[in-house]
């Protein structure tokens, strides 16, 4: 469905200590990191699309979150889903929902959410039943 999703941040390095471990709880493989200009960009493995870029604004104006946008990621577990808020919030960024059921969506969804740095929102989330 998707070829790539690009979020802007205004401090790339600062950006990277958030999304370096976070990716890496998500099982994501990083593709590209080019700090001359400055993006990182990861995939799935054994996938070479959708793209996650995490880079600095293409026109060269400071970062501007949007209302209402959000980008999710799907976890294969709960325990990543807690493993990755833990990781955020350990980072500073602003809880918008502890990890949680919220079975209004579904009887099994689980899901975080939280603002990055740069106030770009994100939700990481897992569709399964527990698996302990």
């Amino acid at each position: 469905m998707f070829s790539h999703i690009y979020i802007s941040v205004d401090d790339f390095s600062r950006a990277m200590d958030l999304y370096g471990p976070l990716m890496e709880s998500l099982k994501l493989q990083r593709r590209i990191f080019d700090p001359s200009r400055p993006w990182a960009v990861w995939e799935s493995p054994g996938k070479s699309r959708p793209f996650f870029i995490v880079g600095l604004p293409f026109d060269g104006q400071s970062h501007d979150p949007g209302n209402g946008q959000m980008v999710a990621f799907m976890a294969e577990t709960r325990q990543i889903v807690d493993q990755v808020y833990s990781i955020a919030m350990g980072q500073g960024c602003k809880g918008e929902g502890a990890p949680a059921l919220r079975p209004h969506y579904h009887a099994n969804y689980y899901g975080a959410y939280f603002r990055d740095h740069a106030g770009n929102k994100l939700c990481v989330v897992c569709h399964t039943p527990d698996q302990e």
